[in-house]
């Protein structure tokens, strides 16, 4: 009888120092939380040893506010995203508890991203200047880069979210037309400045084009009418950019500068 009291015995003291050590080790321990898309691809872990070199560094997966059964006693580890039967843009929250005084690494956040997939099935822009598109097949809320060719090159000039759903989406965004023929194109930007660009629309516009002076003051360039502009130093650098009818150049240097407008590029000297 005493034998088995002993047993008994010591095994609860087993038992409650495995709580208290599971409960300590709960009490010292962070948690690094990963966010983004699932994209079909699963997450792969570097992992650490612990502190003093007893255990590994992560101790417990949840995707979604889910425990995962990903083991994650060894070097390195993989969380099986597939097995969770996720849809393909759907957004994913990692969380992995680990010891407080290392940090897991995860080798390939990009595969939690979100890629350009648009496909733009029709896209035009009004003489009102609105520019309207319908797109579909997009796997994640990426906002969509609204471009206007001028000055010899493409230049943003506005910005919506993307749904980010592979259903038919409709958007329309006001552009600000300038004299002449009008180009317009948008873009979706991913990781490593990979950038998908839409098709190109067109439309000649009847706007009147602006005319500028410059006063003998020599202190602002006067439009006629309000347009957008940027000044250039003969470095290249941009000194003055907006929209307006007065542009003040009073604190500019004097020499040579690149005056951008409408869509008409000159220079001038100060």
């Amino acid at each position: 009888m005493s034998t088995i009291n002993s047993n008994y015995t010591t095994m609860k003291n087993f038992l409650i120092l495995t709580c208290f050590l599971g409960f300590n080790s709960l009490m010292n321990s962070a948690t690094l939380v990963i966010e983004g898309k699932y994209q079909n691809k699963n997450v792969f872990v570097q992992n650490a040893y612990g502190v003093n070199g007893v255990g590994f560094c992560a101790q417990e997966i949840k995707v979604n506010g889910k425990i995962t059964t990903d083991e994650t006693n060894s070097s390195a580890f993989e969380i099986d995203l597939a097995a969770l039967q996720l849809k393909y843009g759907q957004k994913v929250v990692i969380e992995i508890s680990h010891q407080e005084n290392c940090v897991p690494k995860v080798l390939n956040l990009e595969d939690l991203k979100s890629k350009p997939s648009f496909e733009i099935l029709t896209m035009n822009v009004s003489p009102a200047g609105v520019l309207k598109w319908t797109a579909k097949n997009e796997s994640g809320s990426l906002p969509y880069i609204i471009e206007q060719f001028k000055w010899n090159k493409w230049i943003p000039v506005g910005e919506m979210d993307g749904i980010g759903s592979p259903e038919n989406h409709d958007y329309s965004f006001q552009v600000t037309m300038h004299s002449g023929e009008n180009k317009y194109r948008v873009k979706q930007k991913g990781l490593n400045s990979f950038s998908k660009y839409s098709q190109e629309v067109s439309l000649k516009s009847t706007t009147e084009k602006p005319s500028f002076a410059i006063p003998k003051t020599g202190k602002s360039i006067d439009f006629n009418m309000e347009t957008a502009y940027e000044v250039f130093d003969a470095y290249g650098d941009v000194v003055k950019k907006g929209f307006g009818n007065i542009i003040n150049i009073e604190n500019l240097k004097k020499g040579k500068y690149y005056l951008c407008y409408d869509n008409t590029m000159t220079d001038f000297t100060k």
